[in-house]
């Protein structure tokens, strides 16, 4: 196994390495805490359990699915997505109202949460398009299709 190969799953794993294991892990030993977390935005308890199952599957399937590089475009896609939601949903740092008040307070962490989400988002949004027009190109055309991260490189000259 090359350099290459263990830089390239490094990255991805640190790209990933949130969501798999440590929050779907802490979605299985606490589900009940999550779910209870969850009905800050759900206005049901069913709902609750859903977005919940709903957010582990992504957190396990779209993490690994980028750890193994089979359809990882597709996964960082639908992980950015829910990057952007779970900041939008549970990152709301406009709502304590402590902002400017209280330097210590709620709405500073959430402040900080919802931009690391972001930020996140961003990092799977370059996985899935690419750094380059034609990267994105190449992922509008074929969105199921793999980046194949370790593959050997090309010795031609």
């Amino acid at each position: 196994m090359g350099a290459g190969v263990v830089i390239a799953f490094g990255v991805r794993l640190l790209l990933v390495l949130l969501f798999l294991p440590f929050s779907a892990l802490d979605k299985i030993l606490n589900f009940n805490g999550a779910v209870a977390q969850a009905r800050q935005a759900a206005p049901s308890q069913v709902l609750a359990t859903l977005l919940i199952l709903g957010g582990l599957s992504i957190e396990i399937f779209m993490s690994a699915a980028i750890l193994i590089g089979v359809a990882d475009r597709l996964a960082a896609l639908v992980l950015a997505a829910y990057c952007v939601a779970t900041a939008i949903l549970w990152k709301q740092f406009w709502r304590p109202g402590d902002f400017w008040s209280n330097p210590g307070g709620q709405a500073r962490t959430l402040f900080w949460d919802f931009w690391k989400n972001l930020a996140l988002a961003g990092g799977f949004l370059l996985l899935t398009f690419g750094a380059t027009a034609q990267s994105t190109s190449a992922f509008l055309a074929a969105p199921f299709s793999s980046t194949h991260p370790y593959a050997a490189a090309s010795t031609a000259p």
